[in-house]
């Protein structure tokens, strides 16, 4: 499922990039068969480029499945499972083999979900970026609410302000998550190889520093505020751990430049796709804390979506570890040193954003 956000903020609506099919015209995904030999999202990610001329990050770990009726050459109508991959799309050619049979257009998230026939594929496009959740984490304030209902909304501004402050924190949190996202696609479009190399590093350089200076922000808040949403401890713990994502984001970076390594790995490029994905759903999940309670069962959800990506990226990291000790055997003892330097901040990456899950769950348990 091809896809992109239209800006950088964490409410950035999410468009879906559909193709014609060649049979029946209708606006379907790109998918086909897995080659022999081939990984599932690998596979995907070739027939995203044959059918609708895109490139980007496919994360290994599908969002879930859907079934259709499928015609054979020899007349047969058969029943196919389909795996659903998220792609990150970077690059869209002019020019790609299938172009002159279909047609390739960008929805909105709504408008997908309606153009497609499968009422399955439909469910997980509604569930991708769902806008009633983002819509539950932009809930107006308790007092706001109260003044409208009463319509006496001028009588609250006074009362207000005298309430010890609370600090703005979940607009700190949310600055914080937008910080991993930019990152993430930078650190993904650094592993993809090819030119430009020295602006991703570059870029995921200028978002670390940005993140710190959240960090510290929060830090400051969190020692002269009165009231806060949550425990200190939580608040600290948080944050945190969402800073630690960046920094080894950026520390996976700096190796690539320091050693200025070029060899990305098949499992590498993976790993950058699941943390692409995890980042995300750590940004659909933020917002979301502003009211704990309506929005528990879906940061349940989410949280376990990272904490199986973590594990899935445990054996990416483990089989693509084991594959460059084989290659570089006895006699580039230091090209598998660097190798796994690499592979070791990679890991940790995603280490980072499961612990991120892991606050959350926390502060769910507490709150919810």
């Amino acid at each position: 499922m091809p896809y992109r956000t239209e800006g950088s903020a964490l409410d950035a609506s999410v468009r879906i990039l559909l193709i014609t099919s060649r049979g029946t015209g209708r606006w379907v995904i790109p998918k086909g068969n897995v080659p022999t030999g081939v990984t599932p999202h690998a596979a995907a990610a070739l027939e995203a480029e044959e059918e609708a001329g895109i490139a980007g990050s496919v994360c290994p770990i599908p969002l879930g499945s859907y079934r259709y009726r499928k015609r054979r050459n020899n007349g047969a109508s058969l029943m196919v499972d389909v795996d659903v991959f998220p792609l990150a799309v970077t690059d869209e050619f002019d020019q790609w083999k299938e172009q002159g049979q279909r047609e390739r257009r960008w929805f909105s998230l709504p408008e997908a979900a309606e153009a497609v026939d499968e009422t399955d594929l439909r469910d997980l496009m509604r569930t991708f970026a769902s806008s009633e959740f983002k819509a539950a984490a932009r809930r107006t304030g308790v007092f706001h609410l109260v003044a409208q209902k009463s319509k006496v909304s001028n009588m609250f501004a006074w009362f207000q302000r005298l309430l010890p402050k609370t600090g703005n924190f979940f607009d700190m949190f949310e600055a914080h998550a937008v910080t991993i996202v930019a990152a993430a696609d930078a650190l993904a479009r650094l592993f993809q190889g090819g030119g430009a190399r020295v602006d991703h590093i570059r870029e995921i350089h200028e978002r670390e520093h940005d993140a710190d200076n959240i960090i510290r922000e929060v830090l400051q808040t969190v020692r002269k505020t009165f009231l806060t949403p949550f425990d200190r401890g939580a608040i600290t713990s948080l944050i945190g751990a969402m800073d630690d994502a960046v920094d080894e984001m950026n520390a996976a970076a700096g190796a690539v430049a320091l050693y200025d390594f070029v060899d990305f790995s098949e499992e590498m490029r993976d790993m950058t796709a699941i943390i692409v994905d995890a980042a995300r759903v750590t940004a659909e999940a933020i917002p979301l804390l502003r009211d704990v309670a309506r929005n528990g069962p879906r940061l349940h959800e989410l949280t376990e979506r990272l904490v199986r990506m973590e594990g899935h990226a445990d054996e990416i990291h483990d089989r693509g570890l084991k594959k460059a000790f084989s290659q570089c055997g006895e006699n580039e003892t230091m090209k598998f040193i660097v190798v796994r330097e690499v592979y070791k901040h990679l890991e940790r990456i995603v280490d980072a954003l499961e612990d991120v899950a892991n606050e959350i769950d926390g502060i769910v348990i507490d709150h919810a």
